[in-house]
């Protein structure tokens, strides 16, 4: 949806033009999984799939809602009495939360009329949350005329995720949709967001970058995600370290050593292993040798699926499959048990492994996946 359309779906829906209009994309992370609950390193970029914002102030305190992807029942009213945690939920706990996060913030704000869109896929572990978190932060902002910053906005939106919404997600989501940077891959520090652009552009190495949504999200991904962090924050209590980004991965072994419970060891093991592969992932990306990250996206998977245990049998097919049709390398995205997988592929080939899951996921009597190429997208901004 273009801007002009944006705004004249506002203005259908509320009887007035907005103020303006604003988009964030979702992500796709390269590699970097569970590593920024744990304070270490993430290699996201972002989509060219975004969530739009089309807002107006209001001066009453109330927040109106109107979602264009589902105009029968995707409205909602809230009143000053609802802009608190544990009084909103459903989608609309999200728009709310980042309102209630500005305020928390110290930022003045009345209410607003918001039309939101998008085409992020949701459910895919692609960030459609962390997109529109990012997309009414930007229109709220804008609408009060707030000078935020890029850092301010995605801690914002992640305290509104985490203390209004209920989710212990990490920061990268929200980083990565408001710094992304077209061409690039973020490569940041979830410690202390400090961040680079790394130049990610597979086209022109002959490659193509595949997202397989699998379109499947099991009961136990939301409970999984919290049990697998409070066991990395037991796994760095145990090892004296503030977080595991700190268990240098040339001293593993001892502290794996160090831990009793095997469990604990596999978390540990993961996290440490999977920020030396990032360091691994920009290190042959700045030497310009994309074709080399393929293994590490192999090699990252196996460790979410038999460390981590947060992988589930579509993720493992469409890696195993794509793999086998020519892909040099695949791993999930996301926070597992469903969502999506990467595969980095030749381009000659990038056909042929999409036919292969589409066939394998058929035989096997999956949900038809989702297959789509990806290019490293730009970061939220003003579209109008």
């Amino acid at each position: 949806m273009s801007a002009r359309a944006a705004a004249d779906a506002f203005e259908r829906a509320f009887g007035h033009p907005p103020t303006g209009v604003w988009a964030a994309p979702g992500r796709v992370n390269l590699i970097g999984e569970y590593t920024d609950v744990n304070e270490g390193f993430v290699l996201p970029l972002a989509l060219p799939h975004t969530v739009r914002a089309a807002a107006a102030p209001r001066d009453d305190g109330r927040l109106r809602l109107h979602r264009g992807d589902d105009p029968a029942t995707g409205w909602a009213e809230l009143g000053p009495a609802d802009l608190a945690p544990g009084r909103t939920t459903g989608w609309a706990a999200y728009p709310a939360g980042v309102l209630w996060a500005l305020r928390e913030a110290g930022h003045e704000l009345g209410g607003a009329d918001l039309q939101i869109d998008g085409d992020v896929p949701q459910g895919a572990g692609l960030s459609s949350s962390a997109a529109l978190e990012c997309a009414v932060a930007l229109a709220l902002a804008g609408t009060a005329g707030l000078g935020l910053d890029p850092r301010e906005t995605a801690r914002i939106c992640q305290r509104a995720e985490n203390a209004f919404v209920g989710v212990p997600c990490g920061i990268m989501d929200q980083t990565a949709s408001v710094s992304c940077v077209a061409g690039h891959a973020l490569h940041l520090d979830t410690r202390d967001l400090t961040h680079r652009q790394v130049p990610f552009d597979p086209e022109a190495a002959g490659l193509r970058l595949l997202v397989v949504d699998t379109r499947v999200k099991h009961a136990l991904a939301d409970g999984a995600y919290a049990q697998r962090r409070a066991g990395c924050e037991a796994g760095a209590r145990a090892l004296g370290v503030r977080a595991l980004r700190d268990v240098p991965h040339d001293r593993l072994e001892d502290a794996l050593d160090r831990l009793p419970d095997s469990g604990l060891r596999a978390l540990v093991r993961h996290v440490v292993t999977e920020d030396e592969r990032v360091r691994q992932v920009v290190e042959r990306l700045d030497a310009g040798d994309v074709r080399a990250v393929g293994p590490l996206l192999d090699a990252g998977h196996a460790s979410l699926r038999d460390d981590f245990r947060v992988s589930c049998p579509e993720l493992d097919l469409a890696v195993a499959v794509a793999n086998s049709a020519g892909a040099l390398g695949a791993g999930m995205t996301g926070a597992g048990f469903g969502g999506s997988v990467v595969a980095l592929a030749p381009a000659e080939r990038a056909a042929d492994v999409e036919r292969a899951v589409l066939g394998a996921f058929a035989r096997a009597g999956h949900a038809r996946p989702r297959v789509f190429a990806v290019v490293a997208g730009a970061g939220a901004r003003r579209l109008a």
